[in-house]
């Protein structure tokens, strides 16, 4: 099912937003969304049980352990994980979610998909956020023309 410009500028709205996967490599594409979004005025908590900071940030093994709550959850998970981090998202209240996907397979998973649907939460799954930040790069957005031509979401 393609994302809808509805949900994906809703989901965008919101400024706190956790980044579930987030990679302890300096280098990772997931380092880089982060820093995008700081820059950007975003509130961004980084989540990773196997990291305790992210650039000088503390980092959260689960979802459920950031106080306050998030507006939105970015997954950046393997697709094996991301069922879990959807219900520990719901467990949270949490009802927004992205699967991100890039290059590669991404996060998306379909038993994650059918239980974010079941229990009322709104999906942006299989698109990249740089693809829909204002001012970013020619190349995302040039991928972003190919998507959304290809109906991969539609407006």
């Amino acid at each position: 099912m393609a994302a809808t410009m509805a949900a994906i500028s809703d989901f965008l709205g919101q400024k706190r937003l956790a980044l579930i996967g987030i990679s302890r490599q300096r280098a990772d594409f997931s380092r880089a969304l982060y820093q995008e979004l700081l820059k950007r005025g975003y509130d961004v908590t980084p989540v990773n049980p196997n990291a305790a900071e992210i650039d000088g940030v503390r980092c959260f093994a689960h979802i459920t352990q950031v106080c306050p709550p998030v507006d939105g959850a970015l997954l950046l998970t393997p697709p094996s994980q991301t069922e879990q981090a959807v219900r520990e998202c719901a467990a949270a209240g949490i009802k927004r979610i992205w699967m991100h996907q890039g290059v590669g397979q991404g996060s998306v998973s379909q038993k994650a998909l059918d239980f974010c649907r079941s229990n009322g939460m709104q999906v942006v799954a299989g698109e990249c956020p740089f693809m829909f930040l204002t001012g970013s790069g020619w190349l995302h957005r040039l991928h972003g023309f190919f998507r959304r031509v290809s109906g991969r979401y539609t407006v």
